[in-house]
């Protein structure tokens, strides 16, 4: 499929934990399109997190293909592994893991200054995004003098720092309070309809994945149910 911006084929993973090979993942098939918003749900020890974590390169199938953007990812070096995944996708995880010494700008733009870019082009970069999340007034603020949901908006931004073509979620309202979760899957849809961003979330929340376009029901390592709404999905800008 040629529009596919995400190809997963009959993708398996498998761990070995005290001498027992436990299958995680057990022949996952699954197109994501450019622009989708997707919630991806089960019970806990469904695989959804490992799923998650294979399309981004965080770890690799035991078996199959993950094609993102046209490339291979399941045939590459570690090397490039990793130049792929800071060029194409952002992570939001539930612990926002922003560093504690550096403020809400500073952490937005880390992403950047890791690769080498100005500090000028990233610091531009980075007071745009922090004004779209709605923390404009908050940029010289650390991370222990903002509320948690402050915390994940940061997070949030710094995951567009590099403008990556998909944005992946696992469990980002987690830790929230439902009035904070509220705001945090708004911003996620603003986003996919200002950038034409693709965001994939894991939640277990279930008014966020019932506002999805499309749900991807996980059981025992395989999808069980991959419905689509009526939802507008974002087609990219430009």
């Amino acid at each position: 499929m040629t529009d596919a911006l995400v190809l997963i084929e009959d993708v398996y993973k498998s761990f070995q934990h005290m001498g027992r090979t436990l299958e995680v993942l057990r022949g996952i098939d699954m197109v994501i399109h450019p622009g989708e918003v997707i919630g991806i749900v089960g019970a806990s020890g469904a695989g959804k997190s490992t799923l998650l974590h294979c399309i981004g390169t965080l770890d690799l199938p035991t078996s199959g293909r993950i094609r993102l953007g046209g490339e291979e990812l399941t045939a590459m070096s570690s090397a490039r592994l990793a130049a792929v995944r800071n060029r194409m996708i952002g992570f939001v995880f539930q612990f926002h893991h922003l560093l504690p010494e550096f403020n809400a700008l500073e952490n937005v733009m880390m992403p950047g200054l890791i690769q080498g870019r100005s500090r000028r082009a990233m610091g531009s970069r980075a007071e745009a995004l922090l004004e779209e999340v709605g923390l404009r007034d908050r940029a010289t603020h650390r991370p222990g003098e903002l509320s948690g949901g402050e915390q994940q908006r940061v997070a949030i931004a710094r995951a567009l720092a590099l403008d990556p073509k998909i944005v992946l979620a696992d469990e980002p309202t987690g830790n929230l309070d439902s009035a904070t979760s509220g705001a945090i899957h708004d911003l996620f849809f603003q986003i996919n309809r200002e950038h034409g961003t693709t965001i994939v979330v894991v939640t277990h929340n279930p008014s966020f994945a019932e506002s999805m376009p499309r749900v991807v029901r996980m059981q025992d390592g395989k999808i069980v149910r991959d419905e689509r709404g009526a939802m507008h999905v974002a087609s990219a800008p430009g």
